[in-house]
């Protein structure tokens, strides 16, 4: 069973950063897509940036410019540096990790932005 834990969510002012961490207990190495998404209040989850095992990214165009997406493999984690952070930005975050043998998700992490 794979298992996902995300940190780094929390409360931050306008125009502040985060760096959100997900660790994972499997390796990573040659996953196909791990990605980060979020929902916010009433909202359906959307995706936010992806990254995918030849570490090419992919980003929604409201977080392009502000948040990145990486991964380390030797800490078997994908982090999203999100700086710049707008009220709109406020959700639950949710780590993601698709191998070819399953789909797993983290519990998610709160991030509030405060105008």
């Amino acid at each position: 069973q794979v298992q996902l834990v995300e940190s780094g969510g929390g409360l931050v002012q306008t125009g502040g950063s985060l760096r959100l961490s997900c660790t994972c207990s499997r390796s990573i190495i040659s996953v196909p897509l791990m990605g980060w998404y979020r929902q916010g209040p009433g909202e359906q989850r959307e995706l936010v940036a992806n990254i995918n095992s030849d570490g090419t990214t992919n980003y929604v165009d409201s977080v392009k410019g502000r948040f990145t997406i990486s991964s380390d493999a030797v800490k078997n984690t994908v982090y999203l540096q999100m700086n710049d952070l707008k009220p709109e930005d406020t959700a639950v975050y949710y780590c993601r990790m698709l191998y070819w043998s399953g789909d797993y998700w983290g519990q998610g992490t709160q991030v509030t932005v405060s105008s």
